[in-house]
């Protein structure tokens, strides 16, 4: 089972071929092909981290759909103060599937 790290959005996930993962979102319509930079591989020849890592290690990806997550709320209080402040936020995301590693 091969599987890569890569970093996106600023955040890392850990993906295997064929798998669909949500990332923040990507500017790039449904479709369309993305180039990720890997950070770190495995695979039946061993694990490959920073510099021992190939410079052409990509992950190839297609982008499935985007979405908006559910809302969470942001709420804010000072008790006895009369200060009180609600805000909600929908996190944007983009569906990648894994076609290839490497």
């Amino acid at each position: 089972m091969a599987y890569a790290i890569i970093k996106t959005g600023g955040k890392q996930f850990r993906v295997e071929e064929g798998k669909t993962i949500r990332v923040p979102s990507i500017n790039k319509s449904a479709g369309e092909s993305v180039e990720l930079d890997a950070l770190m591989s495995a695979g039946d020849d061993g694990t490959k981290v920073g510099s021992s890592l190939d410079a052409g290690t990509r992950i190839a990806a297609t982008v499935v759909d985007h979405g908006r997550d559910d809302k969470i709320i942001v709420f804010k209080k000072k008790r006895r103060k009369h200060y009180k402040r609600k805000q909600g936020h929908r996190q944007g995301y983009t569906t990648l599937k894994i076609d290839s590693i490497g």
